[in-house]
């Protein structure tokens, strides 16, 4: 059961590829104007967005073009956003902490669910599949704000630019409350769009063994 169309493979794909296309474009205009921040955020996201493609063509894991697109737009809205549109654009940076919430919660809900599937000693209820997304997804939200917090430091003793910056408690808590609305999103309606790609993740896997 799905509740959201899915794209076709060929849409996918053009959609990704315009997405590359426009951090190349990031990542170039960084090496040309001197912008390490642009070099250093459209290269992670580039090499990120191949992440889905790695997976299917070197371990066999077919991923649903949709979970693809999913992660792809992630990294490119947060690309965008350190770009100027963080600064632009006031929700940006919701939108972006939404988005990226909602890939983890759904990174963490299709292991949690091929844990269920492959082993018969392992069940997951729903009502804890809810609570379990909430709980990854709010662990990894102070994890990285953490993070921003460490690289603000380094930025402060070595007068270096990092790529990530905290903007104070305000924000910090503004940050989590987009973090949990993504995973409230994921714990909604995941199920009923995750459990078949954690169960081809489960029998790729298997195939694997087996062979």
């Amino acid at each position: 059961m799905t509740l959201l169309p899915r794209p076709s493979v060929r849409t996918q794909r053009r959609l990704t590829r315009g997405m590359q296309l426009t951090l190349v474009g990031i990542i170039t205009f960084g090496i040309v104007f001197a912008e390490p921040k642009a070099i250093t955020n459209g290269t992670l996201a580039l090499v990120i967005t191949f992440a889905p493609a790695v997976f299917e063509r070197n371990y066999d894991v077919p991923l649903d073009p949709w979970l693809g697109l999913w992660i792809t737009l992630a990294v490119f809205l947060h690309t965008m956003g350190s770009a100027g549109l963080y600064a632009a654009i006031g929700w940006w940076d919701h939108l972006t902490h939404a988005m990226s919430a909602s890939v983890v919660a759904g990174i963490g809900y299709t292991f949690a669910r091929a844990l269920d599937v492959h082993h018969d000693g392992i069940h997951l209820p729903a009502k804890f599949a809810f609570v379990y997304i909430l709980i990854v997804v709010m662990a990894f939200g102070v994890i990285w704000e953490l993070f921003e917090f460490g690289l603000d430091i380094i930025a402060d003793v070595t007068g270096i630019a990092m790529p990530l910056a905290q903007h104070g408690l305000d924000d910090t808590v503004r940050d989590m409350m987009f973090n949990t609305l993504g995973a409230v999103v994921v714990a909604t309606f995941g199920q009923a769009h995750l459990s078949g790609v954690a169960e081809s993740v489960v029998d790729a896997l298997t195939d694997r063994e087996g062979s």
